[in-house]
């Protein structure tokens, strides 16, 4: 029985790395659109920025578990 949880942990852990990752890319996508003609300081530029940090953050935690 632990061995079946812990099979399931480790699928779950792969699915949840893949839906951040696939995130990470809508993030980052977007974040390069909303830079289009804007300087990196504008405040939609940077609020796409910190968007995407925090993904980035959750995907660097779940790597190290």
């Amino acid at each position: 029985m632990w061995h079946n949880d812990l099979d399931n942990n480790g699928r779950d852990n792969v699915s949840k790395l893949k839906a951040l990752i696939k995130e990470i890319e809508i993030l980052r996508s977007k974040m390069i659109e909303l830079k289009e003609g804007r300087y990196y300081s504008h405040p939609e530029v940077v609020a796409a920025s910190q968007d995407l940090d925090i993904v980035l953050d959750k995907y660097q935690l779940m790597l190290r578990k």
